[in-house]
Parts: C-alpha cells; structure tokens; sequence
C-alpha cells in the first residue's frame, strides 16, 4: 500500500513540507509506504475545456508541458492520496488546484481510494482551503480521512509550524486514520470496494 503525498507549496522544504513529513513518517510506522511529491514553482496550466483528453479517451491531460500528467501517473499507482497546501487568501495554492481540477478530469484513476487536505496558514482562511480541497475528492467518491480535528496547521517561516504542538500531533492521527482504512480496505489481498450505480447526470437547464 503506497499513499501520495502532494506538496502543493512552491516552497521545497517549508511548512507543507514538514506537515507532510509528520504524516509520512507515522504512515512508516504503520507500515504503509509514501512519497512526498513537490509541486515545485513552474507554471502550470488551467483547464481550458477543449475536452480532448475525452474525445480521444487519454486517460491524461492533452497539455504534457507541466506537472499535471507527471502527478496521473502517480495517482494511478498510489492506493491514496494526501494533498497540502498553503493558503493563499483563504483558498488553497492556485497552481495546485489547476492541476487537480486537470487530473482528475482527464482520467487520473482515484475512485475509491482514500484522501485527505492538508491546509497550512500563518493565522487564518485554513478552513476555507480544507474545505475546497476535499471537495473535489467528494464528487469522485473518495472516502474522505479525517483526524482529531481539521487537518490544519499554523507556521509562518519555514519549520515554524512544528511549533503548532497539536496540529503536529493531528498531522500523526490522520496518518494513523489513513494506514487503518487502507488496512481494511485491503484485508483480502483485493480491495473491497462497493458497488456503484451508473452515474445519472443531469443538467439543470435542458
């Protein structure tokens, strides 16, 4: 069992990085496998719903010149997955949010796969940028993990965040949450996952 851990700040080595770091670490002692994969400070791209990535069934992004199908790739091989970010005026990293939206719409296989955000802040807007990171695992039904509280941690320069006591230790529990479900789910050797019905979209407006 492998969980990915995407670190959605430009910054290599800051406060996302050390959260994630707590996670990964406590993951090791449950015995799950992680890799911490760093967004990095490169442009990327938004969507620009030209739908080729359907029309031609990709099961990726039609746009190869950033990161997005380097992160499919991995979402594909991983069991789940933990996305970080700072928050950026109450909102999560711009950049990470473009990728995700690219991901998971062109064909990123996340269905039934665990996920959790990570939201990391200087004082406030954390729970705004929780919240519009899980919801996008939410309409791919992505058990969402959860911990003693909202996965959230405060620090302003880099490290400073491992001051936040509590937040260090619910960056522990959600690990600690993440292995155990991961455990059940995968306690046959297959993963045990429901069945679904057929998805029946409609449209507000005919």
């Amino acid at each position: 069992m492998k969980v990915l851990l995407l670190n959605g700040s430009a910054n290599k080595n800051g406060n996302t990085f050390t959260a994630l770091s707590e996670i990964a670490r406590q993951l090791e002692k449950n015995g799950v496998e992680s890799e911490i994969m760093q967004m990095g400070n490169k442009p990327v791209r938004g969507c620009i719903a030209c739908g080729q990535c359907k029309a031609k069934q990709l099961g990726h992004c039609v746009f190869d010149d950033d990161i997005c199908n380097r992160i499919v790739e991995k979402l594909n091989e991983a069991d789940a997955l933990i996305v970080g970010s700072p928050v950026y005026y109450g909102q999560p990293n711009g950049a990470v949010m473009a990728v995700l939206q690219r991901a998971f719409f062109s064909g990123a296989q996340v269905q039934n796969k665990p996920a959790a955000a990570v939201a990391i802040c200087r004082r406030g807007g954390a729970t705004a940028a929780y919240q519009t990171m899980n919801m996008i695992f939410e309409m791919k039904n992505m058990p969402v993990v959860t911990s003693q509280y909202w996965n959230i941690a405060y620090g302003l320069a880099p490290g400073e965040v491992i001051q936040d006591t509590e937040g260090m230790q619910t960056m522990r529990v959600l690990a600690d949450n993440m292995a155990w479900l991961l455990k059940k789910i995968h306690a046959n050797g297959n993963p045990d996952y429901p069945e679904r019905e057929e998805w029946q979209g409609m449209n507000f407006i005919r």
